[in-house]
This record gives structure tokens, C-alpha cells and sequence, in this order.
């Protein structure tokens, strides 16, 4: 059963928000009248090259050609081993976890922004009450007195010259920044977890290398110490012989050091402690497939996320242009409130108690000492700076897949001449033991055939790692990874 109490507060309060709402329509009609200064945003036209320098016409040709930067990594690096540490260093990588959170924080200052287009409204009460004695004297009133007040209150600027529209706009090019600059901590990570397994594996096989050849040379010490013994041949082949075995086991522990080491800035990435990491897999360094595609240039515009990252930027850039020319123009302010009060709670909510108002300023800026020009100015410059941080982010990204291209072209040329060469040094090693062991040479060339094999071979491991490593390369500068 409704209160007569309650009947009057439920009347005043729907006619107080009435009046307001009536308000905050009228001016809302004129606010729609308003305008959004500053420039609107076109993307800048970056000539793009047909071509990139050092790729395959036959991969490029058709507009519609895939790029090697549309796979997924797991479909380019198909080493389990690899794809296990992939998987698990994008889920618990210090750097992802930290981007993650900064979208949370930019979506935070967007909402924040956003909200300054909106009227701010608030509900309030006092009241009052004391219980006075009869005892403090002529004059003064005894008993009970009580006093108390409601009132709701709506304040508001009009966003005529589009001062927060730009602010908004400029907080959510930030958002997308910081979107697109997460992407790229992904696409970087990828780059550098499959970097470090490629550089594990080839650590794995210099090591073998090592100990194969440790192996072999042990025994030519020990065949080497019975020919001298037996007065076949100088001291000083058995002291060459051994200079071979302590340069092969010397480089054994350094070899174990940059392994443990890897496994540690490996498991970093991981977000984990230091400790050991699978790194078994005896294809891992094999030749990456031929004619990769690349696809247009122009799509890589679209792909790469620092490019669009920095175009975020231009965009936030052009609208607080749009800002500083907003502070240039009279700026509104609106508020109104509406209330009831009396004396008892009875009369609390008496119409008659009722008090509305409303308050209009409009002020306009004569003299700031060239603040406001300054400001213009200054978003003007930063808006060209990153306008050219833009180009140089394309142009880079055009250098960084021509290099890679490059370098996919040239390390494979590399390995198969280092093949060779290590084929070569093998037999002239096998054939100065054999002169050596005929007694028609000297133990000298048995050491320095043994000495250019050695070093052909870890070289050969080299050049593996670095075909292996061109296609992080171009799958990183193709924008790959980050999906």
C-alpha cells in the first residue's frame, strides 16, 4: 500500500528529472548542430615497389598469390620439438603478458575519454537533527528540530567544436596501436624462440663434431706415441699429434658452456627458470624449401604489424591537431539541479519545499600568451613526425624482406659450397694419412689436413644454422608469426 510519503517523493523526484531531462534535450539538439574540427584522416600514399629485390618473379606474379607471411608458424616450422616451445613460450612469456595488460590499460584510458562527451549526474541528501533542553535559557527553542534536503544534479559541456570527439579518437588510435604493438612482441617472439632452437641445434652438432674428431685423434696420439716408441718416427710428431687432440678437447667445455647458456635464455623466453629444453630433433637444420612466396609488396602494408602500429599512431597524431584547434573556440558549460527540503521529515518532500535551478557559462579564450597557438603548433610538428616514423617503418620493412630474400638466396649457395669443401678436406685427410702412414710425407701436412677439416666442418654447421635462420628471417620480415 502506497504512503502519502511515498507518493510525494515519488512525484517530486519524476518532476525534478522532467525538468532536467527537458534541459539536457534542449541542449542536446543544439549540440547536434556542432562541428568536429582539425583535418580528417587519409592514409599518407607510400609508393610501393613491384617487386621485392631478390625474390622469385614466378612468386609474385599474381595478385592474388599466397605469401609465406599468411601461415601459420606451426605451418612453417614443422620441427615438433620447435613447435612445443613456440606454443608454450606464447602462453607464458614475460613480454606478451606485459603487452596483454597494456591493451587492458589503453582500453582503460579510452574508456576514460570517451566518457568526457557524456553529462556527469548526482544524487545527494543532508539532513539534520537535535534534541535541545529546556535548560540553555530564554530565547533559545527546546526540543526537537530536524532539517533535511534532496536534490539531483546533472552537469554537462556540449562537445560543439568535437574537443573529446578528437580525444576519443585519439585514445582509440592508441588502443589499436597498442593492439597492433602486441602482435608484433608475438611475431618477435616467435622470431626469436625459433632463432634460439636453430642456434641450440647448431651448437649440438659442433659438439659432435668435436667429440667424433676428439675420438679420431686420440687414437692417431696413441698410434702416433707406439711409432715413436717403436723409433718410426720424430718426437715431434707425437707432439703435433697431441696438439691436434688438446685443440679438438678444448673446445669441448666451450662448446657445453654455449649450450647451457642457450637453454637458459631459451627458457627465459619460455618464462621459466634456467634448466635444460628439448633440442633433439636431427632435421632441424635441414634446407628450408625453395621459391618461398612473398607476395605483393603492397599487401605487406597490411600485414606487418609495426606498420600499422605506426599508422595507429599517425591517426592519433591527426586528431589532437582537431583538439588544439577545439581549445580555440568558446567553450559551454551546463549544470542544473533540482531538490526538495523542510524542516520535519514530514515536510521533507512538501512541492512547496521544491528548488530548481539551472547555470549556463560560455567562456571564450582572448589571451593566453600564445598558448594556444603553441599547442596547435606542437601537435602540427608531431603529427609530420609520425607521418615520416610511418614511411621509415615501410621503408624498413621493404629493406628487412629484400635481406632476408637475400639472404635465403645466398646462405644456400654458402652451405652447398661448404659441402664441397668439406668433401674435399675430408679426402685430403684421408690421403695424408695414408702418404704419412706410407712414410712419403711428413706428420705436418697430416696436421694441417686434419686442422682444415675440422674447422670445414663447423662451418658447414655454420652455413646449416644460417639457411636455417633465413627463414625466421623472411617469415619474421613478412609479418608471419603473430596470428
Amino acid at each position: 500500500m502506497t504512503t502519502p510519503v511515498a507518493h510525494k517523493i515519488s512525484s517530486n523526484l519524476a518532476q525534478n528529472k522532467r525538468h532536467i531531462l527537458l534541459a539536457v534535450l534542449t541542449v542536446a539538439s543544439l549540440f547536434l548542430l556542432g562541428c568536429t574540427v582539425g583535418p580528417k584522416y587519409a592514409r599518407p600514399a607510400v609508393p610501393t615497389p613491384p617487386a621485392f629485390r631478390g625474390a622469385d618473379d614466378a612468386a609474385v606474379s599474381s595478385p592474388n598469390a599466397n605469401s609465406l607471411g599468411d601461415e601459420n608458424w606451426a605451418q612453417v616450422f614443422h620441427e615438433p620439438e620447435l613447435q612445443q616451445l613456440i606454443q608454450t613460450a606464447l602462453a607464458n612469456n614475460f613480454d606478451v603478458r606485459i603487452a596483454a595488460q597494456r591493451v587492458l590499460e589503453q582500453q582503460a584510458q579510452l574508456r576514460i575519454a570517451r566518457s568526457q562527451q557524456f553529462p556527469t549526474v548526482t544524487v545527494g541528501g543532508s539532513g539534520v537533527g537535535a534534541d535541545l533542553p529546556s535548560s540553555l535559557g530564554s530565547g533559545i527553542p527546546s526540543g526537537t528540530i530536524s532539517a533535511g534536503s534532496f536534490n539531483l544534479s546533472a552537469a554537462w559541456i556540449p562537445d560543439f567544436w568535437g574537443l573529446y570527439r578528437r580525444q576519443t579518437e585519439a585514445a582509440r588510435a592508441q588502443l589499436l596501436a597498442q593492439a597492433w604493438a602486441q602482435r608484433a612482441v608475438r611475431l618477435t617472439l616467435v622470431q626469436q624462440v625459433a632463432t634460439a632452437y636453430f642456434q641450440l641445434r647448431a651448437l649440438d652438432d659442433q659438439l659432435a663434431i668435436s667429440q667424433e674428431t676428439l675420438k679420431t685423434r686420440q687414437q692417431s696420439v696413441e698410434l702416433t706415441r707406439t711409432l715413436e716408441q717403436g723409433g718410426s718416427v720424430p718426437l715431434s710428431d707425437l707432439r703435433e699429434a697431441e696438439e691436434l687432440e688438446y685443440t679438438a678437447s678444448a673446445q669441448i667445455p666451450q662448446l657445453e658452456q654455449q649450450i647451457q647458456q642457450q637453454e637458459n635464455g631459451l627458457r627465459l623466453l619460455l618464462g621459466q627458470d634456467p634448466g635444460p629444453v628439448a633440442h633433439t630433433d636431427p632435421t632441424a637444420l635441414n634446407p628450408p624449401p625453395q621459391n618461398l612466396p612473398t607476395g605483393l609488396p603492397s599487401r605487406l602494408l597490411e600485414r606487418r604489424p609495426d606498420i600499422l602500429e605506426a599508422e595507429e599512431q599517425l591517426i592519433a597524431a591527426n586528431a589532437q591537431i582537431g583538439v588544439a584547434r577545439a581549445q580555440f573556440f568558446p567553450q559551454l558549460s551546463i549544470s542544473g539541479s533540482g531538490g526538495v527540503g523542510g524542516d520535519s521529515w514530514s515536510t521533507l518532500f512538501d512541492p512547496s519545499g521544491k528548488l530548481i535551478y539551472g547555470i549556463g557559462s560560455l567562456a571564450q579564450p582572448i589571451f593566453e600568451g600564445g598558448k594556444l597557438r603553441g599547442q596547435l603548433q606542437l601537435s602540427q610538428h608531431q603529427k609530420q613526425e609520425m607521418l615520416i616514423d610511418y614511411q621509415k617503418t615501410i621503408a624498413g620493412a621493404f629493406r628487412d624482406v629484400s635481406n632476408a630474400l637475400i639472404a635465403v638466396d645466398k646462405q644456400r649457395d654458402a652451405r652447398q659450397q661448404q659441402q664441397l669443401l668439406v668433401a674435399a678436406a675430408a679426402d685430403a685427410t684421408r690421403l695424408a694419412r695414408v702418404r704419412y702412414q706410407g712414410g712419403a710425407t711428413s706428420y705436418l701436412e697430416v696436421l694441417t689436413t686434419d686442422t682444415n677439416l675440422y674447422s670445414a666442418q663447423l662451418n658447414l654447421v655454420t652455413t646449416e644454422e644460417g639457411e636455417a635462420l633465413s627463414l625466421v628471417q623472411l617469415y619474421g620480415a613478412l609479418g608471419g608469426g603473430w596470428q
